[in-house]
């Protein structure tokens, strides 16, 4: 008997896959994708785009504004989701492609899924040269698509209507499992979009996914445990994999039944609520005193679910040279990092193992007690940093507004900036897996497209809570064209447009390092013969949002109460002190490159004191 087939356009084919692909959480089953974000043009708009029609019920497509905001909103998306579920980006041939490249890369550097569906040159090249298609005089084979391959986890050229009953499933399995999870990425040329071929009827069958969980090795659990065991001063680091992995209550119980302390990175805030007794606070260079203190003395570490990046690390100074790190992943590559003793699996397995495995043992009383007194410390230092009073307004004022009167599952968001290092420090985590600070690639753009991404998830399970949305003036005029897609598509976010006359942290850096505001503040231009601010407020209502201006953080109390009465998208705009009202307190040393010979003595000065602190560096690989 013959095999039934169905005769269906490349396109057709990928469109009619992914829509029968679904996967089970917490018993119940939904679509693995939850539909895409696209901007169509001649590279995917008659094919890819005919098919996205044909199933635009159960594979809804927002239409963006940009392609690299549209990245951003599918990262943040797979964030809310626990990278359980993920969004397609389609993008045409060209520039409308190579304007992923960007979130591609925040997406890997994140290990978040993400699909991208691009457009290709013609694969016949009877056509060649098009419009838009970059042309290598040596290797023809070789395009702006290939400049994804160090930015993807998969990768392919489909250049034959058969290649994706392979490809298909290998992207998602990459993207769904534990280890190997980002980006995918899949080159589509305009012909080949539209080529027909016999599919077998098997390849759409409904298919259901479930996330593989990792088991540690026994030798390894018994290797961890045994240096657990000889710790006097334990410290656990928590980062971001503790959430992908819904390990948040082995998390704590792991820390309740051993009473280590607890300190977590920028990805893994809100592991733990702020008055949970042993959470001691953000890590690293954006972290707190209480966290940095203990750091510094702990024996061994346990870090579950981080890459122990260098703001976690302060550069690798925040740690004792000789510290044993015991690193819990499920990638093998940031399992090994820095001498540590690796545990490769699943967070939630691992963390149940070692609890059991090390039954009776204890921090010593007066480690963890020291730990909780250094905490109340910082809390207090936090109280008195974002309390109003007779100074500057500042980021950590609005953002003590904002935490005391939001409700504990509305989530926020924030990235590169001051915003993440003010968000990290001054946030009092209300509820478990509320906040998206995106550091791990540092993209400023992503606040405002990552907040209705993660909208767009948010309202699939939680509608009556929401994304609230912290940026600056700088980052607001990079990227904001996505209050204009969340009017649009009715998903509504509170903007918080903080403006302090322009790149205000990288001035502050930039002075901390001896040298002279240039080129960052708008004032301190000089090429701008006349510096204005922008009206935010009049910006946001143009594009059909509710704005106002606030001159202080009691009025943005005030404007957040109407915001959270408010059925759409709310900007709030207020304006910050440049200079005053820093986080002062909580740093880590951060290597930075400094000039090694200047004539400036002020520059000379802060490379000597800049130094100083590099002979706490630990080495390792």
């Amino acid at each position: 008997m013959a095999t039934p087939t169905f005769t269906l356009t490349t396109a057709q084919a990928i469109i009619r896959y992914l829509a029968n692909q679904f996967i089970e959480i917490d018993g119940e089953e939904m679509r693995l994708c939850g539909g895409g974000f696209g901007i169509f043009g001649h590279g995917n708009v008659t094919c890819l785009g005919e098919a996205l029609h044909d199933h635009r019920t159960e594979l809804p497509l927002y239409r963006g504004q940009n392609e690299q905001s549209m990245g951003f909103a599918a990262a943040a998306y797979s964030k809310q989701w626990l990278r359980q579920r993920f969004m397609f980006c389609t993008a045409s041939a060209g520039p409308g492609t190579s304007n992923l490249l960007t979130s591609a890369a925040l997406a890997h550097a994140n290990r978040l899924p993400m699909l991208m569906l691009c457009g290709d040159t013609f694969l016949t090249r009877l056509p060649d040269p098009v419009l838009q298609q970059m042309e290598n005089f040596g290797d023809p084979t070789f395009g702006v698509n290939d400049a994804f391959k160090p930015v993807s986890r998969y990768w392919d050229r489909i250049t034959h209507p058969a290649q994706i009953i392979q490809s298909l499933p290998a992207a998602l399995a990459t993207m769904m499992d534990p280890a190997d999870c980002g980006p995918a990425f899949l080159g589509l040329p305009q012909d080949v979009q539209g080529w027909t071929y016999e599919y077998p009827a098997e390849f759409f069958e409904k298919k259901v996914h479930r996330i593989r969980r990792i088991t540690p090795d026994d030798a390894e659990i018994a290797d961890a445990v045994a240096a657990l065991k000889t710790a006097e001063r334990p410290m656990i680091i928590a980062g971001g994999g503790v959430q992908y992995s819904r390990a948040v209550a082995e998390l704590t119980a792991f820390a309740e039944e051993t009473q280590i302390p607890v300190v977590e990175t920028i990805a893994g805030r809100a592991n733990m609520v702020a008055t949970h007794p042993l959470n001691i606070g953000p890590i690293g260079v954006t972290g707190s005193d209480s966290a940095n203190a203990i750091a510094e003395q702990a024996d061994v570490i346990v870090a579950v679910g981080t890459r122990l990046q260098d703001f976690t690390t302060g550069s690798w100074t925040a740690f004792a040279k000789d510290a044993q790190f015991i690193s819990v992943n499920a990638a093998r590559h940031d399992a090994a990092k820095h001498r540590s003793m690796p545990v490769v699996g699943d967070a939630k397995k691992a963390l149940g193992q070692l609890a059991a495995a090390a039954k009776g043992y204890a921090s010593p009383p007066a480690w963890t007690e020291q730990a909780q007194a250094l905490r109340v410390k910082w809390d207090a230092y936090v109280s008195e940093n974002t309390a109003l009073g007779n100074r500057p307004n500042s980021y950590a004022q609005a953002i003590g507004v904002v935490n005391e009167l939001c409700d504990p599952r509305d989530r926020v968001v924030a990235a590169a900036g001051g915003l993440p290092a003010e968000v990290t420090a001054n946030w009092r985590t209300l509820d478990v897996g509320t906040v998206d600070v995106e550091f791990g690639f540092s993209c400023m753009g992503y606040e405002i497209a990552g907040g209705w991404g993660a909208r767009i998830a948010q309202a699939e399970r939680e509608p009556d809570k929401d994304t609230i949305v912290f940026v600056g003036d700088g980052a607001y005029m990079l990227m904001n064209s996505d209050i204009y897609s969340s009017v649009l598509s009715r998903k509504k976010m509170i903007i918080c447009v903080l403006d302090n006359g322009g790149f205000a942290v990288i001035n502050k850096l930039q002075n901390n390092t001896g040298n002279e505001s240039f080129n960052n503040l708008l004032e301190d231009c000089p090429t701008i013969p006349e510096p204005f601010a922008v009206d935010f407020e009049a910006h946001a209502a143009s594009m059909g949002a509710a704005a106002e201006t606030v001159a202080n953080p009691t009025e943005m109390a005030a404007a957040f109460a109407r915001a959270k009465a408010s059925d759409k998208t709310y900007v709030i705009c207020m304006k910050v002190d440049p200079y005053e009202g820093w986080t002062t307190e909580g740093h880590t040393w951060w290597e930075v490159g400094t000039p090694h010979i200047t004539d400036n003595d002020k520059v000379r000065a802060a490379h000597t004191d800049w130094e100083a602190s590099r002979s706490k560096q630990r080495k390792g690989v």
